[in-house]
């Protein structure tokens, strides 16, 4: 929720293994560098208590996309400090069956819901009295995850849980595999009454990641495959059947350079906006040398109609990097920072410049637009800065 100017904030990203604090100052849109944490694996996600007083932080020593499986896959949990935002360990961490690829709590954070992506799956885990996470609760029935999971959300009014499942494009002789978006009933941690959301069976319908609104029945949902921006109504426990308003999310939809991707998508805390990360990390060999093929690094910025819930896009703006898998927005909506996962080499002419993995900080101005501020290069060497995000202290 909105708070105040004053309310101080904490921003934490990850390299690896490693978790890092960054002060934030949102007058001076700047982040300062604290301390390190360190996880039994590579974090793959984040989500914080709703009191603010404890982060829960999913680790996997498994690689990204459909590699071998690894064998150290967690939730751990930390203490925040109220006054620094400094990490300390709480409790004992869980231990998961595969790799986590997402993360959230259900609204008074009674229950952590964790996705999977290989196999895709969603299951759900008691949070302790003493808000250290527990022992897994049993579901009522069996449980359809789809192809490939990627997120799960709950939604505000705690009543119905979506796993979003991206499907996969057709590759190396395999057709395509359909995408849905799983909605379930939820109460107090048991999911039922399963309903998928598959426009056209689901083919051509990658979806990766979802928002919702905070005061209106709408879901904005990222296409990943097809570089898309749905918005879904909510009705009772359910999503309209397809979506109500479809947009592009790229600058240049007609102009695809190596692999382009939706990522990453967030509504403004005041419900006027919404964000959209477009990615592109493809390279080219140049000389036995991998070099940046091209595509758009951008946010794309949509503005709301406060009567139908469209998303007008009103910008596209540089993220100043290479493939922004995470962008944050601060909680009084004033600044948002993107997170780019590596480096890259980039040719500019005769010239090469290495674009480094870095944290991209943005200004948002009253009309929801983007005016880029500062960044700060993260030295990830052969590692990933693969989440960030931001918590009120």
């Amino acid at each position: 929720m909105p708070q105040s100017a004053s309310a101080k904030v904490a921003l934490y990203a990850s390299v690896g293994p490693e978790l890092t604090q960054y002060d934030v100052d949102i007058e001076t849109a700047t982040l300062a560098r604290r301390g390190t944490v360190n996880l039994p694996a590579n974090v793959h996600y984040a989500w914080p208590h709703c009191s603010g007083r404890f982060l829960y932080i999913a680790s996997s020593n498994t690689r990204p996309g459909m590699g071998p499986a690894g064998d150290k896959h967690h939730v751990t949990a930390f203490g925040i400090d109220p006054s620094s935002g400094a990490l300390t360990p709480h409790g004992e961490p869980i231990m998961l069956p595969t790799r986590p690829i997402h993360m959230t709590s259900d609204i008074p954070s009674r229950h952590l819901l964790v996705a999977f992506s290989n196999p895709s799956g969603v299951r759900v885990y008691r949070i302790n009295p003493d808000a250290s996470p527990g022992a897994e609760v049993p579901q009522p029935g069996p449980i359809d995850a789809g192809i490939y999971g990627h997120q799960v959300r709950v939604s505000p009014d705690n009543r119905m849980a979506i796993l979003v499942t991206r499907g996969h494009d057709p590759a190396g002789g395999k057709p395509e595999e359909a995408g849905a978006l799983k909605v379930f009933d939820y109460d107090d941690g048991l999911l039922s009454n399963e309903a998928s959301i598959a426009p056209n069976g689901g083919y051509g319908f990658g979806p990766r990641h979802l928002d919702f609104h905070p005061t209106r029945p709408w879901a904005y949902v990222s296409l990943e495959r097809q570089n898309k921006l749905d918005m879904f109504v909510i009705s009772g426990n359910r999503l309209s059947s397809a979506p109500v308003f479809h947009k592009e999310t790229l600058a240049e939809p007609g102009n695809i350079r190596g692999r382009q991707a939706a990522g990453t998508v967030h509504v403004h805390p005041n419900g006027r906006f919404v964000y959209a990360a477009n990615r592109a990390s493809s390279t080219i060999d140049v000389g036995g040398k991998p070099f940046f093929a091209g595509g758009e690094n951008t946010i794309a910025v949509y503005e709301i109609d406060t009567a139908t819930g469209e998303p007008v896009p009103i910008q596209h703006v540089d993220t100043r990097g290479i493939h922004c898998r995470t962008f944050h927005i601060d909680p009084s909506g004033r600044m948002l920072v993107a997170a780019h996962i590596m480096a890259l080499p980039v040719r500019e002419g005769s010239a090469i410049r290495t674009v480094p993995a870095s944290l991209a900080v943005f200004r948002i101005d009253e009309g929801g637009g983007l005016d880029f501020i500062r960044k700060y290069d993260v030295d990830v060497g052969d590692r990933t800065m693969f989440w960030m995000g931001m918590v009120p202290l």
